[in-house]
């Protein structure tokens, strides 16, 4: 703080305590006080988005100041307005200084502290709003004591605890109270029911507890009380009924019990009821049709039984109607029809059975829910048999755990609004129709514990909205559909306990959005696609009993997936299955010579199945190697033949090129082929006759049979004849390859030397290495000379 605003600070309390003796104006009738007290309550705070930047304390008057309003004839501070500035710090005793300040609304912050003890006493001061912010600490229980002209305070969404201090009940001019969301505890202080005036009262999200108390039918003048969340305990007073403008009532998330106080039913300007999660018990009372403003009624979750009353119908503007979670029974009343203004039905978790009644499809409601009953009729008939005009409204339908039964009719694909679509657990039959594609605002479509059959429809795709596919335990078979790559914000997939059989489309791989993928007892085959190790959000993928074989892809999630998750699968391999996956080309089985027989028997498979698996591996083995002797055998004739022929033409059967990056580049003619050596002579000593002769052979590895010969200058080479020509496609590219691999030098590498190329033949030339192979040392070594396990 510079040196102004300290001056400024210290003037302000030498003021404080002269103000006792003689007003300030007769100190300094240059000084403002409302300017001093702002500037001050600035100094207590944080403003890091410079809303407050305008304050200036060289300012003769606030009046100009951002969020302050003054009256135009006395030029003095009326009201502070600071809402949402994202302030933090404390409140200051500055706000003391603005006497004639009448409304100060600090909401949406994030001040913290304790709340300034007198602030209630400013005598101008109607309007305080405190709310959404980090205050906490006790309330002081003389706050409201001397409260002025006080007509509304809101300190909700708060941190303040203790009780609420019994004061409230002296400040006589509130007409608004709002004390919501915050850790107050304690009863409820019966001096609260003495404010005449009060309109509003909402003391929701506290932890206030014992009974209402009685007396609250002298509040005339209420028109709205939420006691919500919170710990009230034994039955509503009867009182309530007394309170004729009431219209609205939240009663809900108590303790509360008994039957619902009749004397409610004169409460005819009530439009919103709310008594769910309670205790009440008893019938849903007749009278309820009394309360023809009724807009929301709210009994769920309670204990009510018995049957839906008739006089529900009577509700003619009723919106919202939840009885969810009791234990009523009958079918839903005839009279229900009536409520032609209703969005939301919810009668889920009871007892209800009967029909399914057709006006709930011809009503235009948005939300119905009739799930957990013993309702059962055939599905497609009241869907079949409603205008289309209501069906397009409706965004909810939960249907589930009834005893539905029949097809589900191709007219679903009407509902266009439809949100979240629940039939599961019913008995529902027949394909699923391709029509929900149709459904373009769907999030979520759960078919689960059916009995339907067919296969997933490829249309499935054109419900790109989806997030919450589950079609399991049911009889459905074929391919799982590529379109579901179009369902691009799916996030649970749930298609396991079905028939379903071919691979697993590499398209899910995709679906960038997926968390739950369920694919288990299915009879699907094939190796899983690569392009699942590029999900990025997957927390489960359960693939367990199916056919499927091959690798797991590598991946973050699929490195640590679970065991379980893949069981099921024998052809699987990698480290969740505990198998190691066969490498390309076959390697000898090397066994450890110093281990017992039975280890080794431990480690061999033991079960039928894995011995047939071996004797087919091996069978092909054989045949492998058979045709491939064959092929040599052939092969070396041919080129023998070849040979002696060219040697009768020419001396110089093989020309000698050293290529385009390599010195000797003679000509080549058609006849012959291109021989280039990277250094060196590219003659042999060794006719070319003798190349390939049994004698020269030094080995055969999985690419070809190696000989040895030697150049002109006497120095020794391995030549290997390759027998994987099918692969190369064109002398080009051979030889593209062949040179980069030429220029590659390393102590632990032999050397390339060379290559030969023609169309039918081609050759690579090594430097020689004496000492035998590694095959030689490992099985063929004299004795003693084996090399031990720790070399190998």
């Amino acid at each position: 703080m510079n040196m102004k605003n300290l001056s400024n600070l210290l003037l302000f309390w030498v003021v404080l305590l002269l103000v006792p003796s003689f007003p300030v104006r007769s100190l300094s009738p240059s000084l403002n006080d409302d300017v001093l007290g702002l500037i001050v309550f600035k100094a207590d705070i944080q403003d890091p988005s410079q809303k407050l930047s305008s304050w200036n304390e060289d300012d003769d008057t606030p009046c100009n100041w951002f969020g302050v309003k003054c009256n135009p004839r006395s030029s003095r501070v009326t009201e502070l307005n600071l809402d949402g500035f994202t302030l933090s710090g404390r409140i200051g005793r500055g706000l003391l200084q603005l006497k004639f300040l009448r409304k100060l609304s600090l909401a949406r912050n994030n001040l913290s502290g304790t709340i300034i003890p007198n602030l209630a006493k400013l005598e101008s001061l109607r309007i305080i709003d405190l709310s959404e912010n980090s205050l906490s600490g006790f309330i002081p229980d003389d706050f409201f004591k001397q409260c002025g002209s006080l007509r509304s305070i809101s300190l909700a969404n708060n941190r303040f605890s203790g009780k609420i201090p019994g004061s409230l009940g002296s400040c006589a001019t509130l007409a608004d109270i709002n004390l919501s969301w915050n850790q107050l505890s304690g009863s409820l202080p019966a001096g609260i029911w003495g404010l005449n005036g009060l309109r509003s009262l909402d003391l929701s999200g506290n932890l206030l507890e014992g009974e209402i108390p009685k007396g609250i039918e002298a509040l005339n003048n209420l028109r709205s009380i939420n006691l919500s969340k919170n710990r009230f305990t034994g039955q509503v007073p009867d009182g309530i009924g007394s309170c004729l403008l009431l219209r609205s009532i939240d009663l809900s998330l108590n303790l509360l019990s008994g039957s619902v106080p009749s004397t409610i039913q004169k409460l005819s300007l009530c439009s919103y009821l709310n008594l769910s999660m309670n205790s009440f018990v008893g019938e849903v009372p007749e009278w309820i049709g009394e309360m023809k403003n009724l807009e929301t009624l709210d009994f769920s979750m309670n204990k009510f039984s018995g049957q839906v009353p008739e006089s529900i119908g009577s509700l003619k503007l009723l919106k919202v109607l939840n009885f969810s979670a009791n234990g009523l029974n009958g079918s839903l009343p005839a009279s229900m029809e009536n409520n032609v203004n209703l969005l939301a039905l919810d009668f889920s978790q009871n007892l209800m059975n009967g029909d399914l009644p057709g006006w709930i499809f011809k009503s235009g409601l948005n939300e119905v829910s009739l799930s957990e009953n013993k309702l059962g009729v055939n599905l497609s008939n009241p869907i079949s048999a409603s205008p289309r005009t209501p069906l397009q409204k409706i965004q909810v339908l939960d249907l589930s755990h009834n005893s539905f039964s029949g097809e589900l009719t191709y007219d679903i694909g009407v509902l266009s609004s439809l949100q979240f679509l629940n039939l599961s657990r019913n008995s529902l039959i027949g394909p699923v129709p391709g029509t929900v594609g149709e459904l373009k605002a769907l999030d979520v479509l759960d078919l689960s514990h059916n009995q339907l059959n067919g296969s997933i429809p490829m249309e499935i795709g054109g419900a790109f909205s989806l997030k919450d596919l589950r079609l399991n335990a049911n009889f459905l078979g074929g391919k799982i559909p590529t379109s579901i790559e179009n369902c691009t914000l799916l996030s649970t997939l749930i298609i396991s306990q079905n028939n379903l059989s071919g691979p697993i489309p590499a398209e899910i791989g995709k679906l960038n959005n997926l968390e739950n993928v369920d694919l288990s007892y299915n009879n699907l085959a094939g190796t899983l696609p690569k392009q699942l190790a590029n999900l990025p959000h997957l927390l489960s993928f359960n693939i367990s009993h199916n056919n499927l074989q091959g690798e797991l892809p590598a991946g973050a999630f699929f490195n640590t997936i679970s065991p379980t998750a893949v069981s099921g699968n024998p052809s699987l391999c990698g480290s969740a299955v505990n198998k190691s996956c066969p490498a390309v080309l076959p390697k000898p089985i090397v066994l450890n010579p110093n281990s017992s027989s039975d280890s080794i028997s431990e480690e061999l498979p033991t079960t039928v199945g894995h011995k047939r698996i071996i004797l087919s591996i091996s069978a092909v083995i054989a045949i492998g190697a058979a045709a491939v002797i064959v092929v040599g055998v052939i092969a070396i004739t041919v080129l023998n033949l070849r040979v002696r022929s060219s040697t009768s033409r020419s001396a110089a059967a093989l020309t000698f090129s050293a290529g385009d990056d390599f010195s000797h580049s003679p000509t080549t003619d058609a006849n012959s082929g291109k021989l280039v050596m990277f250094s060196g002579e590219p003659d042999f000593s060794t006719g070319a006759h003798a190349l390939f002769t049994k004698d020269c052979e030094l080995g055969r590895g999985g690419f070809g049979a190696v000989y040895r010969t030697v150049l002109q200058d006497g120095r020794s080479v391995a030549i290997k004849k390759l027998t994987v020509s099918s692969l190369v496609k064109s002398q080009e590219e051979f030889e593209r390859e062949v040179k980069k691999l030429g220029k590659i030098q390393h102590s632990n590498l032999v050397a390339l030397e060379g290559y030969y190329w023609t169309p039918s033949l081609q050759l690579l030339i090594y430097e020689f290495v004496s000492g035998g192979s590694l095959y030689k040392h490992l099985h063929e070594g004299s004795v003693g000379n084996y090399l031990s396990w720790n070399d190998r």
